[in-house]
C-alpha cells in the first residue's frame, strides 16, 4: 500500500499501464476547430444520422470505444471492464454504449472530469492485476447538454459572454499491462471545492479554484515542481477559467507560462464564436485522445499533466439557487523513454 499512496490524494502505479489503443471523434464545429485534423473521424451530421441527438451521442461514444480497441488489434471481448459516464441524467449514453459492448462495466459521473476519474480508476484496476485491460471513455454533445442545462435549442436562448460551448465528441483509452509507447505512471483524486460560484453560464469560474488545488496536491505529495513537466492540461475551463486558475496558481507560487494549456481554449477558434470557450466531457477527452497523445507519441512532450476539471451541479439545484461544486481529477501521462 504505502508504494502506490503519496501524500493525502495521489497515487503511483508502479507496473506503469500502457495505454495500448486511443481514439477521438469530433462534430462539425469541433472539425473546423485549429484540432480539426488531429481527430480520428469528424462528422457533419450531428445527429449522426439517429433519430435524436441524444442517440446521436450514445452512438458517437460507441464508434469511438470500438476505435480504440480495433486500433489495438483488439476486440470489446478483450476489455476486461469498460469504465465510461457522460453528462445526462443517469449517463445514459454511456449506459447504452455498454450494452453494445457487453463488456463489463462501471458507470461514472464526474461531469466533465469524467476523462481523468476513468483513467485513474481504469490505471489503478490495471496495476493492482484485478484487470488486464480497461475501456476509458467518454462523450458530450451540443444539443444534448442545451436541452438538459439550460434551455432547447429550439427556443433560441441568448447566449453571455461568460458561456462555454459544449464539445460534441468523444475519446477512448485503452489501457494494459504490457508494451506500450505512452504510460499512466501517477495520478491525484480531486477534492470538492466550492468557492459559492452560482452562475451556471460562468463554470469556468467555478471549477478554476478546483484545478487549482488538486495541482497543488499533486506537486506536494510527489514532491515535485511545475517545472517537471512539458506540459500542464486543464479540461475545459475556457478564458476565463483559465485565467483565475492562473492567477490562483501564481498566487501558490506556481509559474505555468509556456508549459500551460487549457483545451477548452484550444479547441475552437477566435473565429468560430464559442464565447469562452469549449466545455463538456467530451472537450478533454477529443484533446487527449487525439492532439495531445500524438504529442507524447511523436516525442513532443515527455511528461503531461491532465488536470480535467467537472461542475458538479444538476438542472434542478441551479434552479433553486444553489451553488455550484466542483472538482478536478489529475492523470501524469510519460512517453516511453
Amino acid at each position: 500500500m504505502a508504494e502506490r499512496r503519496r501524500g493525502g490524494q495521489s497515487l503511483l502505479f508502479p507496473s506503469r499501464p500502457a495505454v495500448a489503443g486511443f481514439a477521438s471523434l469530433a462534430g462539425p464545429k469541433e472539425a473546423e476547430g485549429p484540432l480539426g485534423a488531429t481527430f480520428d473521424e469528424t462528422f457533419s451530421d450531428d445527429t449522426l444520422g439517429e433519430k435524436s441527438w441524444e442517440r446521436a451521442e450514445a452512438s458517437m461514444l460507441e464508434r469511438t470505444a470500438r476505435l480504440a480497441l480495433k486500433k489495438a488489434d483488439l476486440t470489446q471481448r478483450d476489455a476486461f471492464v469498460f469504465l465510461g459516464g457522460d453528462l445526462l441524467n443517469q449517463i445514459v449514453s454511456s449506459g447504452y454504449t455498454a450494452r453494445q459492448l457487453g463488456a463489463p462495466f462501471l458507470g461514472l459521473y464526474g461531469a466533465c472530469s469524467t476523462m481523468a476519474e476513468a483513467l485513474l480508476l481504469g490505471a489503478a484496476l490495471v496495476d493492482g492485476g484485478y484487470a488486464e485491460r480497461a475501456l476509458c471513455a467518454t462523450c458530450s454533445h451540443f444539443a444534448t447538454a442545451e436541452r438538459q442545462y439550460r434551455s432547447p435549442l429550439e427556443l433560441g436562448g441568448q447566449r453571455p459572454p461568460t458561456a462555454q460551448w459544449t464539445v460534441t465528441g468523444a475519446g477512448a483509452t485503452l489501457l494494459q499491462r504490457g508494451p506500450g509507447a505512452v504510460r499512466l505512471t501517477a495520478a491525484t483524486i480531486g477534492r470538492v471545492k466550492d468557492l459559492r460560484q452560482s452562475d451556471m453560464n460562468n463554470m469556468g469560474a467555478a471549477m478554476a479554484p478546483a484545478a487549482a488545488q488538486t495541482l497543488c496536491a499533486h506537486l506536494e505529495d510527489l514532491q515535485i515542481r511545475a517545472e517537471d513537466y512539458d506540459l500542464i492540461v486543464t479540461g475545459d475551463l475556457g478564458r476565463i477559467g483559465a485565467e483565475l486558475f492562473l492567477r490562483l496558481c501564481e498566487k501558490a507560487g506556481l509559474r505555468l507560462q509556456g508549459r500551460y494549456v487549457d483545451c477548452g481554449c484550444a479547441i475552437y477558434g477566435e473565429e468560430q464564436d464559442a464565447h469562452a470557450g469549449g466545455s463538456g466531457c467530451g472537450c478533454s477527452a477529443c484533446c487527449l485522445n487525439g492532439w495531445l497523445m500524438e504529442k507524447l507519441r511523436r516525442g513532443e512532450a515527455r511528461r503531461l499533466l491532465l488536470l480535467a476539471t467537472g461542475a458538479l451541479m444538476s438542472p434542478t439545484t441551479s434552479q433553486q439557487g444553489e451553488t455550484i461544486p466542483a472538482i478536478a481529477h489529475a492523470v501524469r501521462l510519460e512517453a516511453e523513454a
